[in-house]
């Protein structure tokens, strides 16, 4: 690094100062709101009563592994919707999707329906001139989760106040008329959905219709009326006007227009029908817990156990019999964790996690503190499995595969018990997830569509994954293998594969560093 000049000195400190001085608006008119209850006779409301009337007490679900299809789900859904929309999410991006998004709650507010969007402030890291023309809209709200205090210097900002500003919303929920929701694991970016030109995420969300879905506009709710929960226009200090608002929906039509060829586009009619189609056979049926942390969790000390989702659980780990699988892919067990893992195995519990590579893994930090566990988790019987970059299935549907991803990272977050109930969420197996965060997910009590999704990755393994084990090296002591599949038979290394050298000194360093409890 070159030493500083006076200059570039002075103006550092005058950032730091700036980023330090700056504090939350505390006079604020803030409007209490919650999700309507009468709409029941809304098209989503009518669809809902038609699919789960002859399933008394129970939700249906529609898995959306393919990501054009939880893409449309969520637009189909933004067309349908008269009265509501809430949307919780960690990122949202300016990019295909994102725009797609953009426009589609822009049309529903022009007809009458009321859009709340809460954002957490860190991780969607949005222009906040973008967020005050949507938020000049009179139908539209926009709120920003435990923000930064200064909006110029907003990474100054964020070091300058890091014990509160560390604490993040990483919830993602899409609620239309308190009818319908999607949970899972997707942010909204165009990685998410196939539309990246890099990476290709593999993600899972869950479409959901039935008594659970005022529970997640409960939870929606008790987050948008927190106090963590700043309306844009008081944290900026300053409204939008009606002319950037203009110039906003000006160019989302202009943008839809140009992709009118896209799968987007050109699915949608089709999508808004599928999702309040009762006649449709892609429904599964079964009763739903939601499990989700209190907004209220970032102000207590991390490992403390009331109002987190990892205690609403209960003993449904405990209970499992025959098999566990476990889908993370920011994966760091802890000791505790690999302690329980053995017990599930010492009772004959078949225990199967799948994780990113290196190779797949998007945060090298990460890894660094999942690798020490690998070794642990193998001697007490998990069978472990990691994630191929070039696991990138070709779409059933050539047209939706917008850009071909150069890789494959894994990104859904599910466990499966016993192949009878599903969770699908936003909670990763790490401390960031079980202590920094806030999280939600959707606990499914399904047979017939765990059984599925199990049978799926269960025959998908062994071509989408590396399988570690324990080998004896050439002096008979214990290594770590990774071994593949291939038509020739089994092949095996002894080196974290598909990385360079250099990749894998910078996660070994990374791995000296005392930073677990925040990854």
């Amino acid at each position: 690094m070159r030493p500083l000049t006076g200059l570039r000195a002075a103006l550092l400190a005058i950032a730091l100062a700036l980023g330090g001085c700056a504090s939350l608006p505390t006079d604020i008119a803030r409007n209490e709101s919650h999700a309507a209850t009468d709409t029941a006779t809304t098209r989503l409301g009518r669809a809902s009563a038609t699919l789960t009337g002859a399933h008394a007490g129970s939700n249906a679900f529609r898995p959306l592994p393919d990501g054009v299809d939880a893409l449309l789900a969520r637009l189909a859904l933004a067309k349908a919707a008269e009265r509501t929309l809430d949307l919780q999410y960690y990122i949202w991006r300016d990019d295909l999707t994102g725009r797609h998004l953009a426009h589609a709650l822009i049309d529903a507010a022009d007809r009458g329906v009321r859009v709340r969007v809460l954002l957490d402030d860190v991780g969607t890291g949005a222009d906040d001139d973008v967020l005050l023309a949507l938020d000049t809209h009179p139908n539209i709200e926009i709120r920003l989760f435990n923000p930064v205090a200064n909006r110029s210097f907003r990474m100054l900002g964020m070091a300058s106040d890091f014990s509160r500003t560390n604490r993040r919303m990483h919830n993602k929920a899409f609620i239309a008329d308190n009818q319908a929701a999607i949970l899972g694991g997707r942010n909204i970016g165009d990685e998410y959905f196939d539309a990246g030109s890099d990476v290709a995420f593999g993600d899972l969300d869950v479409l959901t219709l039935g008594p659970v879905v005022p529970e997640v506009s409960a939870s929606f709710d008790s987050f948008w009326n927190a106090a963590a929960s700043l309306p844009i226009a008081a944290l900026a200090g300053r409204a939008g006007d009606a002319a950037a608002l203009a110039s906003t929906r000006a160019a989302l039509d202009a943008f839809v227009a140009a992709e009118n060829e896209s799968p987007y586009v050109q699915g949608l009619a089709a999508e808004v029908a599928r999702v309040t189609d009762e006649r449709d056979g892609q429904w599964f049926w079964g009763k739903a817990r939601l499990l989700h942390d209190d907004p209220d969790k970032i102000q207590h000390a991390p490992g403390q156990a009331q109002g987190t989702l990892l205690t609403q659980f209960g003993n449904i780990g405990d209970e499992v019999r025959t098999d566990l699988f476990v889908v993370s892919p920011y994966f760091i067990p802890g000791d505790a964790g690999v302690a329980w893992f053995r017990k599930l195995t010492d009772r004959g519990v078949k225990v199967t996690i799948l994780t990113n590579s290196l190779a797949a893994s998007d945060v090298g930090a990460v890894h660094s503190g999942y690798k020490r566990y690998r070794e642990a988790l193998l001697e007490a019987g998990v069978r472990l499995y990691e994630l191929k970059p070039t696991a990138i299935e070709a779409a059933k549907d050539k047209k939706k595969k917008l850009f071909g991803a150069s890789r494959a990272s894994l990104h859904a977050k599910t466990f499966l018990f016993d192949r009878h109930a599903v969770f699908i969420g936003s909670l990763n197996l790490d401390a960031r997830s079980i202590e920094l965060n806030t999280e939600i997910g959707l606990l499914c009590d399904s047979a017939d569509m765990t059984r599925r999704m199990a049978e799926g990755l269960e025959n998908n393994l062994d071509a989408v994954a590396w399988r570690l084990a324990l080998a004896p090296d050439a002096n008979g002591q214990k290594q770590l293998v990774w071994i593949e599949q291939t038509p020739d038979g089994a092949l095996t290394r002894t080196e974290e594969p598909d990385v360079g050298l250099m990749r894998r000194i910078g996660v070994w360093f990374l791995g000296l560093l005392p930073i677990e409890s925040q990854l």
